[in-house]
């Protein structure tokens, strides 16, 4: 039980590296191209902009995980909405504030979009996002409907993974002629079937099975592969190949190999990441912003956003998402039925 306790820690700091690889990505490679630093950032970093890929991966395997440990849709939905939707909330607020105030301008927009990124469907409705991050959590989202939906409707696992094996078929499919499929289909491969990066998820999944049982038949090992080699078409080099790679950091993680980094900063960070994912970016270009307009270097205005990104995500994950999931789990426990006894 310790070892398996561990390998699932193993996971938490994976994703708290890759949610610090994705704001440096963001405040150094994608300001520069978006806006312009004063000095040269790293050509690594753009590796940074795919650790989203891993939180898929990542959220395939948890919310897998979850499902099984849930006894209907209403009460997985439940925990989905009190595990994203308070700090998601907080976090609009703050940004749509803050960039009103600091900028950048094309960042900013109305209160009736920002209204509507409350339900994340804003995507859906036409309307931008108050944080470039929020793509991910639409797409997220959309798979909990789907996921919730195929789980609590099919009666096996085999029925399960053939549609899902299906979905990565398609995901071949429409990656391939992505340029040459009609706006109707665009939409339900681009967007509702999110067949870029559906495989991640379903790969995700798969790897779960294959934690939990211990054994994968030939024809899963087949599928996982399939899964996986999705990658390479979807992305562009090199980036296709630090993808896979992600894949093998995942594989080591839930064997063991590496609860070396597990420890109290990568297990703090893991802990932020949602928060973190949630503030950072455009309240960052702000602070940035902000720091060269009042003659600050740019080392230190990208020193400045992460600190305070880092202080945002600490109060939202101490003082809104841990006491939302607490009160949630509180009720849930008060709502089930009492065991019967002789």
């Amino acid at each position: 039980m310790a070892k398996a306790k561990n390998r699932l820690q193993a996971l938490d700091a994976l994703r708290g590296i890759a949610a610090l690889g994705v704001v440096l990505f963001h405040y150094l490679p994608y300001y520069n191209e978006l806006y312009g630093h004063s000095f040269d950032t790293p050509n690594v970093l753009e590796f940074g902009r795919y650790g989203v890929h891993l939180f898929f991966m990542l959220s395939g395997f948890v919310i897998f995980m979850t499902l099984e440990r849930t006894e209907n849709a209403r009460w997985f939905g439940l925990a989905r909405a009190f595990r994203l939707l308070p700090a998601l909330w907080v976090g609009i607020i703050i940004t749509f504030l803050t960039v009103h105030a600091l900028g950048p301008d094309d960042r900013t927009v109305p209160l009736t979009t920002a209204i509507i990124n409350f339900t994340l469907l804003h995507s859906y409705l036409d309307h931008a996002h108050v944080d470039g991050a929020y793509w991910s959590l639409v797409i997220e989202m959309t798979f909990y409907v789907w996921m919730a939906i195929l789980f609590y409707t099919l009666k096996s696992w085999q029925q399960l993974r053939m549609v899902l094996f299906s979905w990565v078929i398609v995901s071949y499919a429409a990656v391939i002629n992505l340029e040459s499929l009609s706006p109707t289909l665009f939409f339900i491969t681009n967007d509702l079937l999110f067949t870029s990066y559906a495989p991640l998820f379903i790969s995700g999944i798969l790897l779960y099975h294959w934690y939990k049982s211990g054994n994968l038949s030939a024809s899963e090992v087949f599928f996982l592969a399939l899964s996986m080699s999705h990658a390479l078409i979807a992305y562009p080099a090199p980036f296709n190949i630090f993808v896979l790679a992600c894949y093998g950091i995942f594989v080591l993680a839930i064997c063991g190999y590496l609860n070396f980094i597990v420890n109290r900063a990568t297990l703090w960070l893991g802990s932020l990441s949602y928060s973190l994912y949630l503030v950072h970016q455009n309240i960052g270009y702000g602070i940035i912003d902000h720091s060269y307009a009042i003659g600050l270097s740019g080392i230190t205005g990208v020193a400045i956003a992460l600190g305070i990104s880092l202080i945002l995500a600490t109060v939202i994950h101490y003082y809104v998402e841990k006491p939302a999931l607490q009160w949630f789990r509180e009720r849930r426990q008060k709502a089930a039925p009492v065991p019967a006894t002789n």
